[in-house]
């Protein structure tokens, strides 16, 4: 039952990393150019502002299960 929890720990953690990243990034890189009927940006870039954020997830992820290994957070 450990074991779960700790994976079930571990993939939530990765989860929220990953969003926090992806949402910091969505307002990056936007410029000017804007679709007039819907004022939409043109070219968002959503494929690699999503893989930005999964290499930043990964880190902060690595990170925090460093963390747990050295014993300085306890789950």
């Amino acid at each position: 039952m450990k074991g779960l929890i700790h994976g079930v720990v571990l993939f939530g953690a990765f989860a929220i990393f990953w969003f926090l990243a992806l949402f910091c990034l969505l307002p990056v890189g936007l410029g000017a150019e804007r679709d007039p009927a819907s004022g939409a940006p043109l070219t968002p870039q959503l494929g690699r502002k999503a893989l930005v954020a999964l290499g930043i997830a990964a880190f902060a992820w690595l990170v925090f299960y460093a963390a747990i290994a050295l014993k300085i957070l306890d789950l």
